[in-house]
């Protein structure tokens, strides 16, 4: 009775909150700069999924209220009108002299009236079992919902973080582009002054061409994951969207990780995909008793009151209602002896279906020890490797500056000064993929933990 309750309760208040996100759905940033935490909040107050989810919960719940219902009495009222007709009906009159048959038509009307009650007053406990199961479909709704939720907080922050990633790698590309052609002007200032041959400097022309097709390249796929995650956030073409860039310190990129069996013990407790396992192990076990109930005898009984009239009658309508009244109690017993190894049949499925449960049980939580691990070797190499980028990028910046300064002293060729600048991008791309994946990897690992998602 209390898990009904609280279930009850759990429900309510899941219905009452999908009513209030349709209401009360969070508008789009003035700004148009939306933070990771605005986007998750209208996503999940307007993603269309989110509130097929909610409408899930309602169905749930009408099963559970339906389940309820058929623990009590069914009442029900029937009534019956007949018109007959017989065209050649035979009378018979008694006269002095003999009788006297006569044929005629005759037209008579009909009318029965009647209330009828029954209740399976035993069943061996299956509609109770019932209840139950539609009780945890219901809870399996509502993690649903959860499920649902938790995948595209995901999403975004993957998105979102693509997108910040993305956002610095256009700012390199820029400055990659900048650099050629400070290069190429130079060049075209030293083949004036016959420093330099024209093919080097058409060597330099080519740096820049790639270098523009680079920087195209980096912002058109900017715009690529800004499109993907407005169609996650399902906004329209009308509303002004771009992202919040946050500042992100080497604090947050290099910040403590948390121990992964902590935060695989808590995921245990709060994912929802984990207690929908468990729930489904739960329902196939009251599945299972259900099954051995099979072979349990049903106690119904019935009570009914009917009456009735006719027109053929010469007395009053209302006099025959009284007459005809017809009441009746009955009571049935049921027991089953063969019934075609239905029942039997009945519980080796169930405990088949149990197995499969604890055994998909047992898979989901490999998996997210899986996705942990993952996580958390993911952010332990990203910060390690960090470390050692930021000072890679330092040191092919001034290489790079030293070997610029002697090109243009003539000192070192076209193929030199190439290969400087590259080394130097690669160690650029090199930092932005380590600042972003630790970054995105903590994250993850706080969620799995049951925190809210946040950079």
């Amino acid at each position: 009775m209390k898990r009904t309750i609280l279930t009850a309760i759990a429900l309510t208040a899941a219905h009452a909150a999908a009513l209030s996100q349709t209401a009360d759905a969070p508008a789009a940033p003035q700004s148009g700069k939306w933070t990771l935490q605005e986007c998750i909040d209208y996503a999940l107050a307007n993603n269309v999924e989110m509130k097929q989810t909610a409408l899930s919960i309602e169905d749930s719940q009408s099963s559970v209220d339906q389940s309820k219902g058929s623990l009590f009495p069914t009442l029900s009222f029937s009534t019956i009108h007949n018109l007959n007709w017989r065209p050649w009906s035979k009378s018979t009159v008694n006269l002095s002299g003999g009788t006297l048959t006569t044929t005629s038509s005759d037209v008579s009307y009909h009318g029965s009236y009647g209330l009828n009650a029954s209740w399976t007053i035993w069943d061996g406990g299956k509609k109770y079992k019932n209840v139950d199961v539609a009780q945890a479909s219901a809870e399996q709704s509502e993690l649903s919902r959860e499920q649902t939720a938790n995948s595209i907080e995901e999403q975004i922050a993957q998105l979102y973080v693509q997108i910040l990633y993305q956002g610095e790698a256009v700012v390199v590309a820029d400055s990659a582009l900048r650099l050629s052609l400070l290069q190429r002007d130079r060049g075209k200032a030293m083949v004036e002054a016959g420093k330099m041959a024209k093919v080097d400097l058409a060597q330099l022309e080519a740096q820049v061409s790639q270098d523009e097709y680079s920087k195209v390249s980096a912002a058109a796929q900017l715009s690529n994951y800004k499109l993907q995650l407005k169609q996650v956030l399902e906004i329209t073409g009308s509303v002004d969207f771009d992202v919040a860039t946050p500042e992100v310190s080497d604090e947050a990129v290099l910040a403590p990780l948390p121990n992964k069996d902590d935060v695989y013990a808590a995921a245990l407790e709060t994912r929802p995909e984990m207690k929908s396992g468990a729930l489904s192990v739960e329902q196939a076990e009251l599945q299972e008793n259900i099954a051995r109930r099979g072979a349990y005898p049903t106690i119904g009984m019935s009570a009914g009151i009917s009456t009735s009239h006719s027109s053929a009658s010469d007395d009053a309508i209302g006099e025959q209602i009284k007459q005809n009244v017809n009441n009746s109690v009955g009571l049935s017993v049921s027991v089953p002896i063969l019934d075609g190894r239905s029942t039997r049949t009945s519980k080796a499925k169930a405990k088949i279906q149990k197995q499969q449960s604890e055994l998909q049980l047992v898979a989901s939580q490999k998996n997210l020890y899986k996705q942990i691990e993952t996580c958390w070797l993911n952010a332990f190499s990203a910060q390690s490797q960090y470390v050692a980028a930021k000072s890679n990028v330092q040191r092919m910046q001034e290489s790079y500056d030293l070997v610029s300064e002697q090109f243009r002293l003539g000192l070192k060729n076209i193929a030199e000064l190439t290969a400087g600048k590259n080394n130097l991008l690669q160690a650029q791309q090199q930092l932005l993929q380590c600042k972003y994946t630790a970054l995105l990897d903590i994250a993850l690992l706080r969620f799995y933990a049951g925190e809210d998602m946040r950079l």
